[in-house]
C-alpha cells in the first residue's frame, strides 16, 4: 500500500495535533502518534523525552501504552505518524517522511498480533509532501510476537 489516496487523513490530523504537545526539549524533534480503534476512535500520543535520553517514550510506545490501559490494544486497526524539527519559536518543520522506529514496531506489531490483523501505518512528513501508507508486515517483516510464545491473540 503506498499513497495519499488511502491515507487516513483524520488520523493523520490527529497524530499532527499531538505533535504539538511533545516534550522534546532535547532533539527538539517533535512526533505524534495516533491509533483507530475497532469502534473508530482515535487514542493520539506524543514523544515524551527525559534528561536521561534512554528513558525517553516514542509517540507510539505513548500511545500503544494508553491503548493497553483502557484494555483496548487488540482493538488497534491502523496507525499513524509525523513529525518534524522544532525550531526556537515552537514551529514545527520538515519535509523528511517519518516511519516509526524498531522499538516502535514492535510495539505495534504486539497490537497488530493481539487483534489478529496486519496494520496499515500512514506515514507523513510535516509538511505532507510526503504521505505513505505501509503494511506494518512490510515495515517488520518475520516479527516475533505473542504466537512465537505459544500465547494466542
Amino acid at each position: 500500500m503506498t499513497g495519499a489516496d488511502i491515507a487516513d487523513m483524520e488520523l493523520l490530523a490527529a497524530a499532527r495535533d499531538a505533535a504539538t504537545r511533545a516534550y522534546a526539549p532535547y532533539s527538539r524533534f517533535a512526533v505524534g502518534a495516533a491509533l483507530r480503534m475497532t469502534d473508530g476512535s482515535i487514542i493520539a500520543a506524543a514523544n515524551v523525552e527525559n534528561a536521561s535520553y534512554g528513558l525517553t517514550l516514542c509517540a507510539e510506545t505513548v500511545a500503544i501504552a494508553l491503548a493497553a490501559n483502557r484494555g483496548a490494544l487488540h482493538q488497534v486497526v491502523a496507525v499513524a505518524v509525523i513529525g518534524g524539527a522544532r525550531t526556537e519559536d515552537g514551529d514545527i518543520h520538515g519535509d523528511a517522511l517519518l516511519t516509526p522506529c524498531g522499538r516502535c514496531r514492535q510495539m505495534l506489531h504486539e497490537a497488530a498480533a493481539l487483534g489478529g490483523r496486519d496494520l496499515p501505518v500512514t506515514c507523513a512528513s510535516w509538511d505532507a509532501s510526503k504521505v505513505e501508507v505501509v503494511a506494518l508486515s512490510t515495515l517488520l517483516p518475520h516479527a516475533f510476537g505473542p504466537d512465537n510464545l505459544g500465547v494466542e491473540g
